[in-house]
Parts: C-alpha cells; structure tokens; sequence
C-alpha cells in the first residue's frame, strides 16, 4: 500500500479511560497500548541505531538446476 493513501481523522476516535497494557496504570488512550510514560521508556531503553547490513551472496545448492529453456543451445 502506497504511503498517504490511509486516511486518518483523530476525532473519530476520542481517548477513553482505559488500562495501559505494561504497567496497568488507568490513563486516557485512543486506542489500547502502553500508556505516554511506559512508551517513552521503552524508547529509551530499546533505541536503536540504523545501519547497513551487508548480505551473503546467493550460491544456489548442488540438487538445484537450471531449467531447460535457459541451457537451450540454438
């Protein structure tokens, strides 16, 4: 799904008094999930660094074998 194409109106869904699912506190959310304080620790202590990872290169396994029309000799 291309980005932009989810359309979403806030006042559709008002923050109910609800439990949050990490530390049990009642709090205000719109939808159920940690409450403001527990995901802001789990930011800070599962924040990440983005890199780069280099793959291995693909090396298909001995019983794989190329088909028929690609070793056709004309």
């Amino acid at each position: 799904m291309a980005l932009g194409l989810v359309h979403f109106d806030p006042d559709s869904f008002p923050p109910e008094a609800m439990p949050c699912l990490r530390c049990g506190a009642e709090t205000m959310l719109r939808f159920a999930g940690p409450c403001p304080a527990c995901a802001q620790e789990l930011r800070a202590k599962f924040h990440g660094e983005a890199r780069v990872v280099e793959g291995d290169e693909y090396v298909p396994k001995m019983n794989v074998t190329p088909n028929a029309v690609a070793v056709k000799d004309d």
